[in-house]
């Protein structure tokens, strides 16, 4: 998912405190739309709300019938467009239509599922919810998948009856070396929808005082990337600029199936990195998956600008290949 990725966290809490609560999913969209298929808004029985399906130009009214939906216990979907004289009046003027599922939890949207999605999605492990809008049954499959859905990401299956919702793990970006450059990086990628974690052996730079809030493994970093872990929706920023501390890291990343790894260094500097993974038996193939000097060219100089550059080069990369 894209930011917000905590919405089924939130929506669960909010029920489990007694609340109520509902999910709104983009089940559909035509022309231009601000936000995605499977985007989600969660709203609570008092009118709270995280999360987005709109933009912000239909959220008034899709939380007043989330409040109806926990009221009569039933889900229903809605659309918005242009031509439609009540959603121009909500401000949906962007020159689409969405169609939007709500869903009250404990009814439309069994507890035990959402218990289970909130599972998963803490074990970084691959979930689609499956929503039948005929039957209005719901259940979970792993691996966005199952022997009837071959989807990669959310829709509807091909007779539109069935809408799958995937949950990826929540993108990821270790980020090895307190340095500078990483005070900056972290807080951006936090915003751009990451869960940064940060390695570093030095107690004086992996520190709360420099990072406060922030997650910080004072070892060393191939020790710190095994318990980790590295996946697909995980990104590697290498930013000490020292062989000691950034190759052991770098060569986990290497075998491993993670999406992005840049490595901070002059050309002189990468090609010296690159000698040396040859010598240890790394792949040209392998190689080149590094992206050395780090982010995008720029012209960045200051530790903001080259964090901006690294972000935007990781998004660039998730998106596009």
């Amino acid at each position: 998912m894209d930011r917000f990725d905590n919405i089924p966290e939130t929506a669960l809490a909010w029920y489990n405190a007694g609340k109520g609560a509902a999910l709104a999913t983009v089940v559909e969209t035509w022309g231009s739309a601000p936000r995605r298929v499977g985007s989600q808004l969660a709203v609570s029985g008092e009118g709270e709300i995280e999360g987005s399906v709109s933009g912000g130009c239909v959220e008034g009214a899709v939380v007043v019938e989330a409040l109806e939906a926990m009221e009569d216990g039933k889900a229903r979907v809605l659309e918005f467009g242009v031509s439609d004289g009540d959603a121009f009046a909500v401000g949906l003027a962007c020159g689409g239509t969405i169609r939007v599922l709500v869903e009250p939890i404990g009814d439309a949207l069994p507890l035990d599922l959402l218990e289970g999605l909130v599972t998963a999605r803490a074990d970084r492990k691959p979930v689609a919810v499956v929503a039948d809008l005929v039957d209005g049954d719901r259940w979970l499959t792993h691996h966005g998948y199952d022997e009837r859905f071959r989807m990669d990401r959310s829709g509807f299956e091909e007779d539109g009856r069935f809408f799958v919702a995937i949950h990826n793990p929540p993108l990821r970006m270790i980020v090895v070396g307190a340095v500078h450059i990483a005070q900056a990086l972290v807080p951006m990628a936090r915003l751009a929808g990451y869960d940064p974690m940060i390695i570093d052996p030095r107690d004086s730079f992996g520190s709360q005082a420099r990072f406060p809030g922030e997650t910080i493994l004072n070892d060393w970093p191939d020790d710190a990337v095994k318990s980790l872990g590295l996946d697909i929706r995980t990104a590697l920023v290498l930013l000490t600029h020292d062989p000691k501390l950034d190759d052991p890291a770098l060569e986990q990343a290497l075998g491993a199936d993670v999406f992005y790894i840049g490595a901070l260094g002059s050309t002189r500097t990468h090609a010296k990195r690159v000698d040396r993974l040859i010598a240890k038996g790394f792949s040209a193939q392998q190689i080149a998956r590094i992206h050395g000097p780090v982010g995008l060219n720029i012209g960045a100089a200051s530790p903001a600008e080259i964090a901006v550059a690294i972000l935007a080069q990781a998004t660039q990369v998730l998106r596009q290949g």
